[in-house]
């Protein structure tokens, strides 16, 4: 008989965002009057630029034409992107690339899943807490992390790495040994950045321990602090033992279009279990001209457009009003004696919810009493119980509105 794959099983009910969707879609059923505004999950509202839009008409009329129509293209991308992308994140920051190190794809959540994919069984991962779900369950899919325990919130072979209020949301380095390292920043959930300074001491400890950083650089677009670095690689010795994903999803409204990019540096290794080094790059580059075909081309010249002179004067405007969203949001929710984080360099507002609240009290309070949408912080790990994200992906007549219902509440 046909065996599963019975790590599926040991997953907790539905996919976060699922979960959000299914409640949303039952209050609306019961109250089809009702204006309901989300600000929970992370997907843009503004269209894709028009330089993006006029490259992808252009690619388009490429592809209709039988002297220009292009078949399957590099597993790895096009040169063209991929030069453009070296130049204008990276060198611009001092970072040297060559063109084999950098892997375009169809997004940033299918990389950072699909990457655990090439590392043994019995590696020990650590992530920070709160955390973007599918780092976790990419892993508990795999068999890595043992069981789930429903009643602390936690997988029994999981290390969990605490960011709360308390700590300042500076994960602090394990007690145990581990071998995988999940870092995403600016953060997904809770909008929080670490310094340069900051992320060294991971860099140090991964080089120390033969560890990996899969480094989620998703939002670096966001970032207005100076001192923040953009890039993991802005860290010496990050080259050694870190991997990046970047995402053209949120700095250029791709979230539908789909595209994005992996580093793979060929000096970061893991290691067979005689001791042998392989270099990461080989197996990843192994792994995708095995199990993928490329970004389409209409979607790479889309992508590519997004470095133009125009193009990054349209997206930094772009980005700037949904950081004035965010700025909205995060000044309506002080207003009310909240405590609130985020919201500067990233486009999420991570709140401790007010006293007597859960994290899923408090979504079914917005929800039902203010007819807005955001996410509870405990979907995203234990740390997060007592805390509530918001996005500032939304219009600014929503955002606005939603602040003025929120205020209006009783707490």
């Amino acid at each position: 008989m046909v065996r599963l794959n019975e790590n599926y099983l040991k997953l907790p009910g539905s996919y976060l965002f699922a979960e959000i969707a299914d409640r949303v879609t039952a209050f609306k059923k019961e109250n089809p009057d009702v204006d309901v505004i989300s600000l929970g999950i992370g997907d843009v509202t503004k269209p894709l630029v028009p330089s993006v839009v006029e490259a992808i008409r252009k690619a388009a009329d490429e592809m209709g034409c039988e002297d220009t129509f292009r078949g399957y293209g590099p597993y790895q991308g096009y040169d063209f992107l991929a030069e453009k992308i070296i130049r204008h994140d990276f060198i611009s920051r001092g970072i040297e690339l060559s063109m084999d190190e950098v892997f375009i794809s169809d997004g940033a959540k299918s990389d950072t899943a699909n990457f655990q994919e090439i590392f043994g069984q019995d590696n020990v991962v650590a992530v920070t807490d709160p955390v973007y779900p599918v780092y976790v369950d990419s892993n508990a899919m795999a068999g890595r992390l043992g069981d789930y325990d429903s009643s602390t919130g936690k997988w029994t072979n999981l290390v969990y790495l605490p960011c709360t209020a308390e700590n300042g949301f500076v994960p602090a380095l394990p007690e145990k040994k581990v071998d995988i390292i999940y870092l995403c920043y600016p953060n997904n959930p809770t909008g929080t950045v670490l310094t340069k300074e900051q992320l060294k001491v991971w860099v140090d400890y991964a080089r120390d321990n033969k560890a990996v950083i899969l480094f989620d650089a998703a939002y670096e677009a966001y970032i207005t602090e100076k001192d923040i670095p953009h890039s993991i690689y802005e860290v010496e010795g990050a080259k050694d033992v870190a991997v990046e994903f970047r995402s053209f999803s949120k700095t250029a409204a791709f979230t539908g279009t789909r595209c994005a990019y992996t580093v793979v540096p060929k000096s970061v290794v893991a290691y067979t279990r005689n001791g042998e080094a392989v270099p990461l790059n080989r197996l990843w580059n192994r792994r995708q001209t095995t199990k993928f075909n490329g970004t389409p081309y209409i979607v790479q010249r889309g992508a590519e457009a997004v470095y133009s002179e125009e193009g990054q004067k349209q997206i930094r405007e772009m980005i700037s009003y949904y950081m004035e969203n965010a700025k909205i949001i995060r000044t309506g929710l002080e207003s009310l004696g909240l405590s609130v984080y985020g919201g500067i360099n990233a486009p999420y507002i991570w709140l401790k919810t007010p006293a007597g609240y859960d994290s899923w009290q408090f979504f079914d309070k917005l929800l039902k009493e203010a007819f807005v949408v955001g996410t509870p912080g405990v979907g995203f790990g234990p740390s997060g119980q007592g805390y509530f994200r918001l996005t500032a992906f939304g219009s600014r007549e929503n955002t606005e509105k939603a602040v003025e219902r929120i205020k209006n509440l009783k707490f």
